[in-house]
């Protein structure tokens, strides 16, 4: 069956860095286009960074441009989300979404908190 299962999260100070992975079972992994998305309490799913199915694209939300790097291996069914410079508001629980034409599927998410 699918499977997005995220890993990589925890506690982490203002100013550090952390990496999230999403690792893909149940489909063919390099036909889909991947994202990353997150949500506070309080507040609604956003968009935080894509990547087509081939990798030669991104595009990220302007509130972590320069600071998240998405990247994906097509050969270890993983993409993943660098996260440096990370702030306060950037807590949340991460998501894993998979996405190729009518299809789409998500992880049960990871949380990531940032807090000195």
């Amino acid at each position: 069956q699918v499977q997005l299962v995220e890993s990589g999260g925890g506690l982490v100070q203002p100013g550090g860095s952390r990496r999230l992975s999403c690792a893909a079972s149940g489909f063919t992994f390099s036909s889909y286009g991947m994202s990353w998305h997150r949500q506070a309490p309080g507040k609604e799913r956003e968009l935080v960074a894509a990547i087509t199915s081939v990798g030669d694209s991104t595009r990220y939300a302007d509130s972590v441009k320069g600071r998240f790097t998405i990247s994906r291996v097509n050969a270890k069914n993983t993409v993943y989300l660098q996260m440096n410079s990370l702030k306060p508001e950037d807590t949340a629980v991460y998501y894993c979404y998979a996405y190729f034409r009518q299809y789409d599927y998500w992880g049960q998410g990871t949380q990531v908190t940032v807090s000195s």
